[in-house]
């Protein structure tokens, strides 16, 4: 055996987790024949829900994202952290079946969440047209049951003030033939004591159905719950044991948050759970990276409750006896070539159409025409990529002629539109073409005038952003090197934790998102202001 196989055959022996780094939450993975597919979150970014690809659940491969137009979400307007909650993949009866909640707000207990559901024979489309589901709640998911019915679960939204908002998990059954519900929804499971009862998944095994829900909330009280019956509609029976698998009072793990999980049995008949975790920078401290997804492996014996060792998340599990298949790496560099986005690139609240990201005018280069402020959330133009790990860096090539102001490019780490820093080039008073740099810490700006570099008769700017842990470094290069503004900025206002906000007891604002490294156009006047991008080249470290 060759030294290239063998260690092929070695790493395929674990899955080392996170499987997907960086903003990946609420998984949902299921398994066709011999391939993996799973499925996470996107909220405000485009393309929505974005599916992954694998056959040894050890190496997995970006598919890229299955919501791709206005004719299948519109997210303008959409709010931070709002938009395309919690997806779930089923595949039945030849069709990959896709349900997706797009959630309006969260403010004052009211969500105002919609449900979706698209089909596809091929998990890379075409997709249909969305079938417009029930409003109450988000979460929502499909079971397929043995005689051939479908239901749909969610969790149930209580608005009224002094009740429990999450009012526990509802099902309906989903008439595939008609394309709509039929009959009436009923509460199937209330939850345990810990509360927050959401993310259902419904499961027929060993004569039981068994319901695996998230529980505690998606932060630091986490967990997985399991419950199971003997009839689909109940009652359901906790496991003893109390959850499948939480972080909870476990600090020193490296990863917190466990929860929101969905359950997977491989061609061998062994079970993997697919789950949300994340990384924090300090105990309990601030998660820059987002909410990611890792893989535990479950023992689930004969009339027995299925078990995670420990029941808590580990770094690394035993994987499948499956045949390795790791994937061609991704390149580092963009060059801009490829008629369409790079599968890894991400864009703002609204699809990547020719009418602002231009592939073709210019060859090899990314043109981007301006958009909106950073607090604008119909049209602006931001392109980015997740942040996949505690130290890494964006490298751009800027081409950029701004006549005033109001017309700004560069390159930014970003958050929301609350938080993030940027540096850019501009149009100065007197005429000349400046960099600077802008931070906004929960919507607090913070200029850096004494940082001002002259880019007069500079026709071509490198731009770096720089992930240093906790700190954010940008870098320039007008022609002679690269330079550093001496300046280490705050990389913590990039995460969860501090775009979270809650005033008496009620959320005015959540982070769901994490971090995300980008090239951003403003055109502020509406002046036809665009910049070309020569490359950009992601690496970490």
């Amino acid at each position: 055996m060759s030294t290239d196989i063998a260690n092929v055959a070695t790493a395929t022996r674990s899955i080392r987790n996170p499987v997907l780094a960086g903003f990946h939450p609420d998984p949902s993975i299921l398994r066709v024949g011999d391939d993996y597919y799973l499925a996470t979150s996107t909220f405000e970014w485009y393309p929505g829900v974005r599916v992954h690809h694998s056959r040894d659940l050890v190496n997995w491969r970006t598919l890229g994202g299955v919501i791709t137009d206005r004719r299948l979400l519109d997210l303008r307007g959409c709010g931070d952290s709002n938009g395309v909650w919690a997806p779930d993949l089923t595949y039945h009866d030849g069709q990959f079946h896709l349900v997706y909640s797009d959630v309006a707000s969260f403010a004052s207990g009211y969500w105002d969440p919609q449900n979706f559901l698209v089909t596809a024979e091929d998990i890379t489309g075409p997709w249909s047209d969305p079938v417009k589901l029930h409003g109450r709640g988000f979460d929502a998911a499909l079971f397929h049951d043995d005689d051939g019915t479908s239901w749909l679960l969610s969790m149930s939204a209580d608005w009224r003030p002094g009740r429990d908002r999450f009012g526990g998990i509802e099902i309906q059954q989903y008439d595939r033939a008609a394309r709509s519900l039929v009959g009436r929804p009923r509460i199937l499971f209330t939850g345990t004591p810990v509360g927050v009862t959401e993310g259902p998944h419904l499961y027929r095994h060993d004569g039981w159905y068994w319901l695996i829900t998230a529980e505690g909330g998606t932060s630091w009280e986490h967990q997985v719950t399991v419950a199971r019956s003997r009839e689909l509609f109940g009652p359901y029976e906790v496991d003893p044991d109390g959850p499948l698998l939480t972080s909870v009072g476990r600090p020193e793990l490296r990863l917190q948050k466990a929860g929101h999980g969905s359950l997977v049995r491989t061609q061998d008949g062994e079970w993997y759970l697919a789950h949300l975790v994340g990384r924090p920078y300090s105990p309990l401290g601030s998660c820059v990276l987002g909410r990611e997804t890792a893989i535990q492996r479950v023992e689930w014996p004969a009339d027995g409750w299925p078990k995670i060792a420990g029941g808590v998340p580990a770094d690394e599990v035993v994987a499948p006896d499956l045949p390795a298949h790791p994937w061609p790496a991704e390149p580092d560099t963009d060059h801009f070539d490829a008629p369409e986005l790079s599968l890894c690139w991400s864009t703002l609240r609204r699809p990547a159409t020719a009418d602002w990201v231009d592939l073709h005018s210019r060859p090899s280069h990314l043109r981007i025409h301006g958009g909106q402020s950073p607090v604008g959330r119909q049209a602006p133009s931001l392109v980015g990529r997740r942040v996949g790990a505690m130290h890494c860096s964006l490298e751009t090539v800027l081409e950029f002629d701004p006549v005033d102001h109001r017309q700004l490019a560069g390159i930014t780490a970003y958050y929301n539109t609350l938080n993030w820093h940027h540096l850019y080039l501009t149009r100065a008073d007197d005429g000349r073409t400046v960099l600077e740099l802008l931070s906004s810490d929960n919507g607090r700006r913070t200029p850096y005038p004494e940082l001002s570099v002259d880019a007069s008769g500079v026709d071509r700017v490198g731009l770096r952003a720089v992930f240093d842990g906790p700190v954010v470094r940008f870098d320039y290069d007008l022609g002679a090197g690269w330079q550093r503004l001496p300046v280490d900025l705050d990389a913590t206002i990039l995460s969860d934790e501090h775009a979270a906000l809650i005033i008496d007891g009620e959320p005015a604002a959540w982070g769901f998102t994490g971090a995300f490294l980008g090239l951003w156009v403003q055109d502020l006047g509406g002046d036809g202001a665009y910049a070309d991008f020569d490359l950009a080249t992601y690496r970490e470290q």
